[in-house]
């Protein structure tokens, strides 16, 4: 980026949104963008991708068209920029005539700098002619995964981008997305941008989410003892049915909370009416299936709840993603049976696709189930799906002590052993039918039955096997030949276990403790280290004092007053980290308030009378 651009970057950044520094990441894909390149970049949720193609919105002339596929995301993001003094517009169904004719107006003027467009109101030529004729230069592709058969967001419209973009005048594509393994990065790559595109590939980890997992029990008591951590926060329960959502709902309304239905098959002015309060206002867990999230721009989500199996690790990510995207502290955590598993092989099985996409949707199950049955860190093994490695976090319920482990060597072995023995080519039910010396067809056809291994696991039960081959897995000592997917081989530690030269625990809630247990015992989902409410804690990670917290209480009661008066969400005024700073600080003057985090020139001129006159009384008192 030339210096001129780089200053006006950092400039921007601090004038216009009122943050300090850029985020890792940010300022090398804004220099990618400035330079004239096609950039993909993959960053996590929270990372602040929406930056990348807001700052050079600003820098360049011309205007910026971004891709959406929500409605709800495109509304939010223009409310945001306009509060921040950007001249942002979107173009949706849900726009009167006359919105529309002010809206061409003001492009045709070019006094517009982000529009908003789905992709399926980008192939109307009233909309390409427009954008053409209002300087289009640079196509900003958010949720950019939505282009692959391979992510969990399908949209095919989202293919036809590359033709729209020529027929829009563009000359450059920006394509963001929080969520893309490598086979969907490569079709990003192949389907969306230029062969000289540069690719920013950022860590997964979201280290201020809190990662636990547990065996689902009878009734809903896990769930409403994790809702009581969080008593007047923002929260999502995703359930996987409508009936169990419409259940779920009624069971926490009963317990004390504001819980909002949201399904496919509620009234969609109802659905909707539901979305906006979870959008704008404190305190509304909305308990929904996934048809609920994509898009969902609210900063203070402090939780994020599963009552059965996300549909695989992407999706999952996506989910848990949704909580915490303002940095603070935010809390997760998912409950399965072996019942949710079934399922999902059985749909995937049945699933109208071809075996190589049913291939990959089981190897994308199996990563999700190791994750749910890992005797490691959960953060690294979430970490390890996506191809990166990590150190013990720290922040999950498996480094908190929550599950027993046990000196699970000989298993591991045993299990190592059946899969060296039959060259990796055969799946953990087979292996398992293998060492409990199980006679079939398949077995004598192979000569597995004259295998060492045979029969030398009779003393586990197939449930037990199966839990074991997950968790080896989950610990890094099995793992997908590179070359060959359909094949299983073992990693550098997991020859040395098989070698005896390294021993291996495993979690014991499967073995029916049938195993010498070492470590704590805790029952399964707990955790030793309670989650810590985000509104205590300031960004310097201290905990707030009474004094400030109450500072903090008025603040919001002042923000919520603005947010309805105003019909926005209450984060379009001020995120809550910015009121958490603003407690911490209190700030006597305009200067002093124009120095807090989030606080940009145009929300500063807007909105310092009333926050000062709150910080004034609160003091006073």
């Amino acid at each position: 980026m030339p210096p001129s651009h780089a200053g006006n970057a950092v400039r921007l950044l601090r004038e216009v949104f009122g943050y300090e520094a850029f985020r890792p990441g940010q300022a090398e894909i804004i220099d990618a963008v400035m330079a004239g390149d096609d950039v993909l970049a993959v960053m996590p949720t929270g990372a602040g991708k929406s930056l990348c193609f807001q700052i050079p919105a600003l820098l360049a002339p011309g205007l910026t068209v971004v891709i959406s596929p929500l409605i709800a995301l495109m509304r939010d993001q223009v409310s945001q920029l306009r509060a921040n003094g950007v001249a942002a517009a979107a173009l949706n169904s849900l726009n009167s005539p006359a919105e529309d004719k002010q809206i061409s107006t003001a492009l045709r003027a070019r006094a517009v700098k982000l529009v908003y467009v789905a992709p399926e109101r980008l192939v109307r030529p009233d909309t390409q002619n427009l954008l053409r004729e209002a300087g289009a230069w640079l196509m900003a592709i958010d949720e950019a995964h939505c282009v692959s058969q391979w992510g969990h967001d399908f949209r095919p419209e989202y293919r036809s981008l590359p033709d729209l973009r020529a027929a829009c005048g563009i000359r450059q594509t920006l394509a963001v997305t929080a969520t893309a393994d490598a086979p969907t990065r490569n079709d990003i790559a192949r389907l969306l941008l230029s062969d000289g595109h540069r690719s920013f590939l950022h860590s997964f980890d979201r280290p201020n989410l809190r990662l636990a997992m547990a065996q689902r029990r009878a009734g809903n008591a896990q769930l409403l003892a994790r809702l009581a951590r969080h008593k007047g926060q923002s929260g999502i329960v995703y359930a996987a049915s409508r009936r169990g959502v419409d259940d779920l709902a009624a069971d926490i309304g009963a317990a004390g909370y504001q819980a909002l239905p949201y399904h496919a098959g509620m009234d969609k002015d109802l659905r909707s009416a539901h979305q906006d309060s979870f959008l704008r206002e404190d305190g509304v867990v909305m308990v929904a299936t996934v048809a609920f999230g994509m898009g969902i721009d609210k900063p203070d989500v402090r939780f994020v709840l599963h009552a059965n199996l996300p549909s695989s690790i992407e999706a999952y990510y996506q989910e848990i993603g949704r909580a915490g995207r303002d940095g603070l502290p935010a809390d997760t955590l998912t409950l399965y049976s072996p019942g949710d598993m079934q399922l999902r092989r059985r749909q995937i099985a049945e699933a109208d696709s071809d075996e190589a996409r049913k291939r990959i949707d089981h190897r994308k199950l199996d990563a999700l189930i190791a994750l749910c049955e890992t005797p490691r860190c959960r953060r690294q093994t979430l970490l390890a799906a996506f191809g990166e490695s990590a150190e013990p976090c720290g922040n999950c319920d498996v480094c908190a002590g929550a599950f027993t482990l046990v000196d699970g060597s000989l298993m591991a072995r045993k299990a190592m052993s059946a899969i060296v023995r039959t060259q990796g080519r055969f799946s953990p039910p087979h292996l398992t039918k293998l060492l409990k010396g199980q006679t079939s067809e398949a077995m004598t056809r192979h000569g597995h039955d004259l295998l060492p291994t045979f029969g030398v696991g009779r003393d586990l039960s197939e449930e037990e096997w199966r839990s074991v081959f997950t968790q080896i897995q989950a610990a890094g000592l099995v793992r997908h030949d590179a070359d060959d997917r359909d094949r299983l081989v073992l990693s550098e530690p997991g020859w040395a276990v098989l070698r005896g030269e390294m021993n291996v625990q495993i979690r014991s809630t499967a073995l029916q403790g049938k195993l010498r247990r070492r470590g704590p015992s805790m029952e399964e989902g707990d955790e030793a280290s309670p989650v810590q409410a985000a509104v205590d804690i300031a960004s310097d990670g201290q905990r707030l004092s009474v004094r400030q917290t109450a500072l903090l209480n008025a603040l919001k009661s002042r923000r919520a007053e603005l947010a309805r008066a105003q019909r926005v969400p209450a984060f379009v005024i001020f995120h809550d980290r910015t009121l958490i700073d603003m407690a911490v600080r209190s700030p006597r003057s305009k200067a002093e308030f124009a120095q807090v985090h989030g606080v940009g020139a145009a929300k500063c001129a807007q909105y310092a009378a009333d926050f000062l006159a709150v910080i004034k009384q609160a003091l006073a008192s």
